[in-house]
């Protein structure tokens, strides 16, 4: 693996090693997840589950919800690999939580960066102890947290408010993680997934661990290929025989789009290697990863973003299409005024509208003021202000009178 890493790195093709996998990925029916009733309930209108591996929910009438069941029977695992939960589908992610005997989640964004916002705040906040999801009848309740420098372990309590029961979830957030980017390094990414792992949550007699990111494909993808790989290359006589492609590809028969980046693919192979080395006996390593993450330094603030001016017009949404077989993945809206770009992949959520849901456990909940993350920009196109004619417009205008004029002027000499 260590060869087939260097010899792709020295001929630079990385990008059409992923391009190869995009092409070979299974373009299976999701047809309810495009039903008009469920539109509402995607993030982004191009990722979707597919029909045979979505996970179903069991109260109400509608049991859809944007996540899928991806099962590695050779490594005996099982991930739930969701969408970050919309402030109408929190109660669902908790509903889906409880009825898959989840014991862990995983969370591998934060709820806004670069000023747009990747997830709604689906679990109570320290300050506010509890947060109650009526239309699932779902408590969750805040018990402790252990906060390092780029992740933090949450207790948290799930109480089903309709037979009084309760059940211990820990939340496991990567708090460093870029979108559509990759870790700090694999010792940093291997010393959280060992974090995880020995919580017991992955284990075959728990209910599988939700992963989610933003779309639940790119970051969360990255996060089960490498814990899959390194499972695989511990159970055969030969390891060397895993290979990552072959595994990323049957995975993506359960949920499209894993791995969003060749950057991301690449690092996939970097903690893959990484990791082996534990495998192979090298129990020094974990201490390693630990004292190369600096876990214990304090970690960075994130303060909100400021507020945009007012203006009078409202941002246009502009579409990022992709290919046929495998979209691009999520929308941008540009926000006029603004004079910074954000990510070149960055995106917006399909929901995102001017109006937003009120948590009662929300920072705005408490200062009764809404705290407005702004959009995502971008200059990929400079869209004149109404009222306004564009350079263009207006330099074809000028050409033509100046035209006109010649032409009057040369019928009036020669007739």
């Amino acid at each position: 693996m260590e060869a087939e890493l260097q010899d792709i790195d020295e001929n630079g093709s990385w990008t059409e090693i992923y391009q190869d996998i995009r092409q070979q990925s299974c373009d299976l029916p999701c047809k309810v997840a495009k039903l008009p009733e469920n539109k509402t309930r995607n993030r982004y209108r191009d990722v979707s589950p597919f029909d045979h591996s979505r996970i179903h929910l069991q109260l109400g009438a509608n049991d859809y919800i944007n996540a899928s069941l991806i099962t590695v029977e050779e490594a005996q695992r099982k991930y739930i690999l969701t969408q970050g939960p919309l402030p109408t589908t929190c109660g669902h992610f908790w509903e889906m939580v409880w009825e898959q005997r989840s014991r862990g989640v995983v969370m591998l964004n934060r709820v806004i960066e670069k000023g747009s916002i990747k997830c709604a705040q689906y679990w109570p906040q320290k300050e506010a102890k509890d947060a109650v999801f009526e239309d699932t009848n779902f408590k969750v309740t805040f018990v402790s947290e252990d906060v390092k420098s780029y992740y933090t372990v949450r207790q948290l309590e799930l109480e089903n408010l309709c037979t009084g029961e309760t059940r211990e979830i820990l939340h496991f957030h990567y708090t460093t993680w870029p979108d559509f980017g990759v870790p700090e390094s694999p010792a940093s990414f291997l010393n959280f997934l060992y974090k995880v792992r020995e919580s017991g949550c992955l284990n075959s007699d728990q209910g599988p661990v939700v992963v989610h990111c933003s779309a639940g494909i790119g970051r969360s993808g990255t996060f089960c290929l490498v814990d899959t790989c390194l499972i695989l290359m511990s159970m055969r006589r030969d390891p060397s025989s895993v290979r990552i492609r072959d595994v990323l590809l049957e995975m993506r028969r359960h949920r499209m789009g894993l791995i969003q980046t060749a950057d991301q693919l690449r690092f996939s192979y970097l903690a893959v290697i990484e990791g082996a080395k534990y495998i192979d006996g090298d129990k020094t390593l974990q201490d390693s990863w630990k004292e190369i993450s600096y876990e214990e330094d304090e970690p960075p603030e994130f303060s909100p973003p400021p507020l945009p001016p007012p203006r009078d017009h409202k941002a246009q949404p502009i579409i990022l299409l992709g290919s046929s077989k495998e979209p691009e993945l999520r929308q941008r809206t540009i926000s006029y005024g603004a004079n910074h770009v954000d990510d070149p992949a960055g995106v917006q959520d399909t929901n995102s509208t001017p109006s937003h849901h009120v948590h009662p456990y929300s920072q705005e909940a408490k200062t009764g003021e809404p705290q407005c993350p702004k959009r995502e920009t971008s200059k990929i196109e400079d869209v004149p202000e109404a009222g306004t004619w564009s350079p263009f417009l207006t330099n074809v205008c000028l050409y033509t009178a100046v035209a006109l004029s010649a032409y009057a002027c040369y019928r009036a000499y020669f007739h």
